[in-house]
């Protein structure tokens, strides 16, 4: 039997130790390849397939933008809008004078930080390339990714704490990674009315007929469920979260930064939506083109760009994730959207070929670089 290039790729990685198992999937128009090989743990307790049901981590950011974007066209939010109008806890930010300077020593913010802002990453609270700055620090403290979701504060208490953070910039001055998606999710569950996990719920994932995204896995899906691991540093793997873990109820904390469980198909339902403009294949329209047009440009200066080269490699950021606009690797095409996940996923649109790319596996990265079994899928799939 003939194995394709994708195949030979993942099992090559699976077999390797790189991780207990992968699915891979690649879309060019109605032609679609799904690859599942390994396994849904160490153990090899059940092989894994096409609807094994992943962590994806901050893949979640690009479906909370989207979200985000449903209330600016619905003409509920501006972009130019202050989100001190919702999230008034934000509304007297403070920035450290100094991006190494001690976070007492502090300025008021020179402007409202905006809804633009969260969507471009550029409101002044995030991850920089040093961690030890010590607004770094104060900010790692309230947005703990070493513990589960269902550990974090509730929204309104976590805000609260982020308030008392001094931003590393002025808002709109850098990019800065991650806090900005956990705000927007907030945003949307505040002009709403509803909580996040409804929101999303019904206006994306029922429309899109993504069955298996939520914030939770129920009891009856637990069987698809794959294993969490983290790479040691001998290369072994160390287990990290189970099937009856952290995702067995909803968390205390939704977060729009990282907290859905999805499967491939699902998140090819999602590409498939940007890439037909904001349009579900029956013609439902859940987002503008000019819209699904701004979530897909890049909105970085060079300059910018330049400052968040450890998480971006060199592209730029629309809203909710990356867009390629230098042709790097033979896989960077201008204008291809998408981003990866700290548990071992990246989901990617190229609008120039109607193509989509979603790779998961239940293996951590080990930091913000993409990993050699990411760059392999994104190379074969190119």
């Amino acid at each position: 039997m003939t194995v394709s290039p994708l195949h030979a790729t993942l099992r090559h990685h699976v077999e390797a130790g790189t991780a207990p198992g992968a699915v891979g999937l690649v879309a060019r128009g109605d032609d679609v390849e799904v690859v599942a090989v390994g396994h849904t743990d160490v153990e090899g307790s059940a092989p894994m397939a096409r609807d094994s049901v992943f962590r994806i981590a901050s893949v979640t950011k690009p479906v909370t933008a989207a979200a985000v974007l449903m209330l600016v066209d619905e003409g509920r939010i501006g972009l130019d809008d202050p989100v001190a109008d919702w999230l008034p806890e934000l509304a007297k930010p403070t920035v450290v004078r100094t991006p190494s300077g001690p976070v007492d020593d502090v300025v008021p913010a020179d402007r409202p930080v905006t809804v633009e802002d969260l969507l471009s990453f550029r409101a002044g609270w995030g991850l920089a390339a040093d961690f030890s700055l010590p607004a770094m620090r104060a900010l790692t403290a309230v947005q703990d990714h070493g513990l589960p979701f269902r550990d974090w504060p509730d929204p309104d208490t976590w805000l609260g704490l982020l308030a008392r953070v001094p931003m590393l910039h002025q808002p709109g001055e850098a990019w800065l990674y991650g806090t900005s998606s956990a705000l927007q999710g907030i945003l949307v569950a505040r002009v709403s009315g509803r909580t996040l996990p409804d929101f999303l719920a019904e206006r994306v994932f029922e429309p899109l007929g993504m069955r298996d995204t939520a914030f939770e896995v129920p009891a009856a899906k637990r069987h698809r469920f794959t294993s969490s691991y983290a790479p040691d540093a001998d290369g072994t793997l160390r287990l990290t979260d189970t099937p009856d873990g952290a995702y067995s109820s909803l968390p205390r904390f939704p977060s729009g930064g990282g907290g859905l469980v999805s499967t491939a198909d699902d998140w090819l339902a999602f590409g498939r939506m940007l890439l037909n403009a904001g349009a579900t294949p029956d013609g439902r329209r859940l987002l503008t083109a000019t819209s699904v047009s701004r979530m897909t440009t890049n909105h970085l200066t060079a300059a910018q760009r330049e400052h968040a080269a450890l998480f971006l490699e060199g592209q730029g950021w629309g809203y909710g994730g990356s867009v390629d606009v230098a042709p790097t690797d033979p896989w960077s095409v201008p204008g291809r959207y998408g981003w990866i996940g700290g548990t071992g996923t990246t989901a990617h649109v190229v609008p120039a070929t109607g193509t989509v790319t979603v790779l998961l596996t239940q293996a951590a990265m080990t930091g913000p670089a993409s990993t050699s079994l990411m760059r392999d899928f994104w190379r074969v799939t190119a």
